[in-house]
């Protein structure tokens, strides 16, 4: 099996079939036969989603499968929202199957998973992309410092543009919010470092699982010769690249130089999403980068934190690139790209380049657009 490297902070991640693990990320502590851990997904929950869904099961089940357990009760597990009206639900089938910790995957389960955690004082809680209320003391917050990512996300964006005579960035976000803001804040930010004159062109879908509202977006955008999108927005994005994807199909491979289109995925490496042939028959990937989001291994250093009698709650834990909690995939990008980014993530690390989100994207503004506005 061929494995690549990945840029994420200290750690080197090798990813394999898809799914992207960073080798220093997690505890390697003893198992206690008793410890399960099980997720509850946000609205649309797909567990193949090529998203946030996806990576995050992928941690439950590795931290699984290292302490000898089995998938279900008593093990590891999950719990798939349809709509908003499961969360609360699922929250209680995973009580009722007693498992030690419970994942909330996404800001969207708050209310239900603080609900929870009152009623269950003895269960371990871990909310994902949002900050619980701090007088839980079974619940511990994960967040992520997306901004650092989206920013070398940003950059190659900004590149690649230049290169293909553009001047201006598709961005589509899911749902307005704290948690999509960072990521566009971020992006912005890095493309500005490369050229303050360069446009982002944002378009928000008000949802993340309507992939036919993604394809619009996408096909919107390339009319007005957008030539590099990077999404933010789950499912969503699903058809974008479904939409680029037969926009590039159609052309022969001596269009590729003036016409071709690049997606840059999110929280998973999107890579294999990018995977094409052109209309003369030649293998093509349009994925230029994807902003890595390890939820999984913040939820295994949570649970093996849990194991060990050192569950942070009532806490945040931040990650962010130093720590192997964001970052972005290498190599598709030019070897210029790469060079500047690798160089711009070593300015994230020592401080050189500091981002500092305060809610400036959390909603619309003037230069953004919303398909419900």
């Amino acid at each position: 099996m061929v494995s690549k490297k990945v840029m994420i902070g200290g750690a080197v991640l090798v990813v394999l079939a898809g799914g992207a693990y960073a080798l220093s990320a997690s505890h390697t502590s003893a198992s206690k036969n008793d410890f399960s851990l099980a997720m509850v997904s946000d609205e649309g929950g797909n567990i193949s989603d090529h998203s946030f869904t996806e990576i995050s099961w992928k941690g439950v089940k590795s931290w699984g499968e290292s302490h000898d357990l089995k998938k279900g009760k008593g093990g590891y597990d999950y719990f798939l929202s349809k709509t908003q009206a499961d969360f609360d639900t699922n929250f209680q089938q995973a009580q009722a199957a007693k498992f030690s910790m419970i994942a909330g995957i996404g800001f969207n389960l708050q209310n239900s998973l603080e609900k929870a955690a009152k009623q269950n004082p003895d269960t371990k809680y871990a909310l994902v992309d949002a900050q619980a209320n701090p007088k839980l003391k079974n619940v511990t917050s994960l967040m992520f410092k997306s901004e650092q990512s989206s920013y070398l996300a940003g950059v190659a964006a900004a590149m690649q543009a230049k290169a293909e005579g553009t001047d201006t960035i598709g961005f589509i976000g899911g749902q307005y919010g704290p948690v999509v803001g960072r990521f566009e804040y971020g992006f912005r930010q890095g493309v500005a470092s490369v050229d303050k004159n360069m446009k982002v062109s944002s378009i928000y879908a008000a949802s993340y699982s309507d992939a036919a509202k993604g394809t619009l977006i996408a096909n919107t955008m390339m009319a007005k010769n957008i030539k590099v999108i990077f999404h933010v927005a789950g499912g969503v994005g699903n058809g974008a690249f479904t939409a680029v994807k037969s926009h590039n199909q159609a052309l022969k491979s001596d269009q590729l130089a003036k016409e071709k289109v690049w997606m840059i995925g999110v929280d998973i490496d999107q890579t294999p999403q990018g995977a094409y042939k052109t209309a003369d028959g030649k293998k093509d990937n349009f994925t230029l980068t994807s902003s890595l989001t390890e939820v999984g291994n913040g939820l295994k250093n949570a649970a093996n934190d849990a194991m060990k009698d050192k569950f942070e709650g009532g806490k945040t834990v931040w990650y962010g690139i130093k720590d192997g909690g964001v970052g972005v995939i290498t190599s598709n990008m030019p070897a210029d790209e790469k060079k500047a980014v690798t160089a711009d993530q070593k300015k994230i690390e020592d401080g050189s380049i500091t981002l500092k989100y305060t809610g400036q994207y959390d909603a619309p503004k003037a230069n953004r657009t919303s398909l419900t506005n």
